[in-house]
């Protein structure tokens, strides 16, 4: 009886993380999606697509999504008219997915290369991406600005996370 008992109990697990692995794969195959998402809307400055990609919380800090699109449209406005490009904006991959806080998360590897005042500036940069079980899709905000305590906490609350997001990079040369 107990050997009955031990493999059905090893059977189960198995086809457990069977199922987890899958619903892992396809959660991470969907964080790229909405990344690349992003990041063409950010190529093509369609900040109005941006915008459905950022966490609500982050919105709110902003004043919601009228007053955020009011900030970028105006700064990305400047930064135009003062000679600044976008030349790339690639998605370089998506870490682990955890769960955590009844949430899944993972954080995306960002490249972007643009001009500016006669200089070509390369970064790699991070996301948080945080899921939305409801809608299907991947919210993001800076990784960068989880190391600002004052901002999270006015944005996440007490928020931890066990993801090792690494620092934000960035060279230049002069063109």
């Amino acid at each position: 009886m107990n050997k009955i008992k031990l493999t059905f109990l090893m059977l189960l697990l198995c086809c457990s993380s069977i199922s987890f692995a899958q619903t892992n794969e396809e959660l991470k195959a969907s964080a790229l999606r909405d990344a690349k998402i992003a990041s063409q809307a950010t190529l093509k400055m369609d900040f109005d697509k941006v915008l459905d990609y950022t966490h609500p919380n982050a919105l709110k800090i902003m004043g919601g999504k009228e007053k955020a699109m009011e900030l970028i449209e105006t700064t990305f406005s400047t930064m135009k008219e003062n000679g600044f490009v976008f030349e790339k904006a690639d998605v370089l991959g998506v870490s682990e997915i955890v769960f955590e806080d009844n949430e899944y998360r993972c954080y995306i590897e960002n490249f972007n290369q643009m001009v500016f005042n006669g200089m070509r500036i390369k970064s790699k940069s991070y996301l948080l991406g945080i899921y939305n079980s409801e809608a299907n899709f991947w919210y993001f905000v800076e990784a960068k600005e989880l190391k600002n305590k004052a901002m999270m906490d006015k944005v996440f609350p007490n928020f931890k996370t066990s993801l090792k997001i690494p620092e934000d990079s960035t060279t230049s040369e002069k063109i």
